[in-house]
């Protein structure tokens, strides 16, 4: 915090720097009003006062920071300006930071340092960030909320009984309690989108690929650069444009593959004015209900979208279907998850998959019978994906944007149970299998498409409801221009009471 007393009078001005988007700390560093350190040394005092109980940054890094802040004002004195020049930020524990500890919160790995940064982390230091440390996950980064045994449980800054969300939920509720402008998380199951969601932020999960993601790796793998099949890198944040500002760091091929031959060139967004968006609304799954709370916020969005002129439509015949999509989704999620970490034996699972009905279509089964699947197998639902995608195109040919959920419910308790398998959501007292609220994430993460996280207001309880604008592959800035707009109509990020 900055204070200044006016001449000749008793009035002491001061200004509080941790809730403001990290574009109005640029103009404010450019400007002179306040220096980096400053900035720094007050976010740090943030969290070593509200942490305690929030626990959002596990790996603090206060040292190195306050000399980075040192050297980012020494810069802006020499004449340089780099986008993120100054500007504290935080860094989801799952990247490589030189020095630091990758656990994944994987007790077997609390000790593992990596000697390299990962490439996201290489670009916000080369923007000019200052990075306080890294952000809480959950263990393997394969749950909705945020606990683990190394770093423990991360709490809802909006309700300290509730999730932040998970696998980026440290960063969620760093983000809502103003530890840092800006953070950098991952989203292979809802991970940006389900925590922004829960804490009241903004975050972007980028089309497949735009963004590179060496170095986001399990601890004690090495860093190479990698294809993910589902999985993406992307930005969160307290408003839309700072989302914007925060993907151009960030996106952009590795420079050891694609990027030896590719240069990004993203399309500008489809429309800059509200009234020319041609806007598709959902808000029903046929697998799981959602909930009252969650409706409205989608209600309250649409409500904006068509008082601002845009052309809303409720109903598509060219949308894909959606039971099939969470099918899909399901294949290539929990395939590719149990490939990297075994659950049970084969043996144990061939007995399982044996002991199910042959016309169960239950998700639970979906994904039981995925942890089975056989190369052959893949490539068959790989096909599926593309007609998917396909359909997609065509629709976004006539429609520019989808509304939806990111997911059924706010927050909701934290639940510890050591079987996810055997957990529950309740959706306004109708109980569904735990994993089943994660069809509305991959509606978007499937086929690979962007989909910007932004607040839609609050529940009768008071807890944040967000929801999620998808777009068309590759064209981020138009669900990231949409954003923007909607902040302007229905307001964005208000700090915890």
């Amino acid at each position: 915090m900055r204070c200044r007393a006016f001449s000749g009078a008793v009035k002491v001005e001061c200004m509080e720097w941790s809730f403001q988007a990290a574009e109005d700390l640029a103009a404010a560093l450019r400007a002179g009003d306040v220096s980096s350190v400053e900035l720094t040394d007050e976010a740090i005092a943030r969290i070593e006062r509200d942490d305690k109980v929030i626990n959002a940054v596990c790996v603090p890094d206060f040292d190195r920071a306050r000399a980075a802040a040192r050297g980012a004002d020494q810069a802006r004195a020499r004449g340089e300006d780099r986008p993120l020049l100054g500007i504290p930020v935080t860094v989801k524990e799952s990247y490589n930071i030189a020095g630091l500890p990758t656990t994944w919160g994987m007790p077997p790995h609390r000790d593992y340092v990596p000697a390299e940064d990962a490439v996201q982390v290489s670009r916000l230091k080369a923007a000019g960030a200052v990075v306080l440390g890294k952000t809480n996950v959950p263990l393997g980064l394969q749950d909705i909320q945020t606990f683990n045994e190394i770093y423990g449980t991360t709490v809802n800054p909006w309700d300290h009984r509730r999730t932040s969300g998970g696998s980026s939920g440290g960063s969620a509720a760093a983000l809502a309690s103003g530890f840092g402008a800006l953070s950098i998380g991952s989203d292979l199951a809802g991970s940006l989108r389900t925590p922004a969601h829960f804490c009241g932020v903004y975050a972007h999960k980028p089309t497949l690929g735009l963004a590179a993601a060496r170095g986001m790796v399990p601890p004690a793998e090495p860093a190479w650069p990698v294809d993910l099949d589902l999985a993406v890198v992307g930005p969160m944040a307290r408003t839309a444009r700072d989302l914007t500002l925060l993907l151009d760091v960030m996106a952009g091929p590795d420079p050891l593959t694609h990027g030896v031959a590719h240069r990004l060139a993203l399309p500008p967004a489809r429309h800059e004015r509200l009234r020319d968006f041609r806007v598709l609304v959902l808000d029903e799954h046929p697998l799981i209900s959602t909930g009252a709370a969650v409706r409205a916020g989608v209600n309250r969005v649409a409500a904006a979208l068509a008082g601002g002129g845009a052309r809303v439509e409720r109903h598509s015949p060219l949308l894909p279907d959606l039971t099939e999509a969470a099918t899909l989704y399901m294949q290539l999620l929990i395939s590719g998850s149990v490939a990297r970490f075994p659950i049970e034996t084969h043996e144990q699972l061939r007995t399982r998959v044996a002991g199910l009905s042959a016309d169960d279509r239950s998700l639970d089964a979906v994904r039981l019978r995925a942890m089975l699947f056989s190369h052959h197998d893949w490539v068959e639902a790989n096909y599926r994906r593309e007609v998917h995608r396909h359909g997609w195109r065509l629709l976004f040919a006539e429609f520019d944007v989808v509304v939806c959920p990111i997911a059924p419910t706010p927050a909701f308790p934290h639940d510890h149970h050591p079987n996810p398998l055997e957990r529950r959501i309740d959706v306004d007292g109708v109980e569904y299998p735990y994993f089943d609220q994660l069809v509305w994430a991959g509606l978007a993460t499937m086929p690979g498409l962007p989909a910007t996280a932004i607040p839609a207001g609050r529940s009768s309880d008071g807890l944040p409801v967000g929801v999620q604008l998808i777009g068309p592959m590759f064209e981020d800035r138009t669900p990231l221009r949409l954003a923007e707009l909607l902040e302007q109509e229905i307001g964005g990020f208000h700090p915890p009471a």
